[in-house]
């Protein structure tokens, strides 16, 4: 019997690549996304579809129950969707902030909460929750997306305690910098912010990487991440977490160093960038 897996976000980048992964290795993909029609060529390609504002619980419910009532069992989750707020956390208003937090959180806690029963019930099953390299290691200016994802690690590490008496794993994957158009979503929600004009130095750090591209630039494929998440599914024993990249595992390291250390760097840089 093919195995099941739900996959959030898959209009493009990590998303899209992790269904494309899960149906080359002839699992029953059900790739969801705000928008379905984003999704016509994984369709097209084998995947069920379906429409999934992961900040709309009822949505969460009728695609949980839809897969149920479909094929009887869902054997792995995939917390991907996530959106991204950046800006110094003053400029960043609070109404952001909660609507960073309703997708990047209380969206996988929505979806956690729906299939929960139904893995227990079974005893067995697998939630994978994507986060970020900045989900170990804070940085000057993505404050607010890095909270978010330092909560969505906090859940994961608490949840998997939790559940492991009833066969079920919980895996957290930290993507380092990945090639999908992140310059054009840093400019994006800068669109929202209060500047106060107090921050400028991170601000002109931010330009500089999207005046050269540097995700594109020098982030990975995001199929590099859908392979870890697929192994991560299938392997017998998974670990708590995979750091994907370099950078990520730099900062998997970097966050056991002294908080005193970390921020003698981050005040070298800003020097460095106000000479400029």
């Amino acid at each position: 019997m093919e195995k099941t897996v739900l996959i959030t976000g898959c209009s493009s980048g990590i998303g899209r690549a992790t269904a494309e992964d899960f149906l080359d290795d002839e699992w029953t993909v059900y790739a969801t996304a705000r928008d379905e029609d984003d999704l016509t060529d994984l369709a097209e390609a084998g995947c069920e579809t379906a429409d999934l504002d992961v900040t709309n619980a009822r949505e969460v419910e009728r695609v949980v129950d839809r897969i149920l009532d479909e094929q009887g069992r869902l054997d792995v989750l995939v917390n991907n969707a996530g959106t991204a707020q950046f800006g110094p956390v003053e400029d960043v208003p609070t109404d952001a902030l909660a609507e960073q937090f309703d997708v990047n959180v209380y969206g996988p806690h929505r979806l956690i909460r729906e299939v929960l029963p139904h893995m227990r019930e079974r005893e067995r099953g697998r939630i994978i929750n994507v986060s970020s390299a900045v989900g170990l290691l804070a940085t000057p200016g993505e404050g607010i997306y890095s909270s978010s994802k330092f909560a969505l690690e906090g859940l994961s590490d608490a949840l998997r305690n939790e559940v492991d008496q009833y066969g079920i794993d919980v895996v957290l994957v930290e993507p380092g910098p990945v090639a999908t158009n992140f310059e054009s979503r840093v400019a994006d929600s800068r669109k929202r912010l209060d500047r106060s004009g107090a921050y400028e130095s991170i601000y002109r750090i931010q330009d500089e990487r999207e005046s050269i591209g540097a995700s594109d630039t020098f982030g990975m494929p995001p199929e590099a991440v859908a392979a870890v998440i697929t192994d991560a599914a299938v392997v017998s024993d998974p670990d708590a977490r995979y750091p994907v990249g370099r950078i990520a595992k730099v900062c998997a390291l970097a966050r056991h160093l002294p908080g005193r250390w970390r921020d003698r760097v981050w005040s070298l840089l800003r020097r460095v960038t106000s000479l400029r």
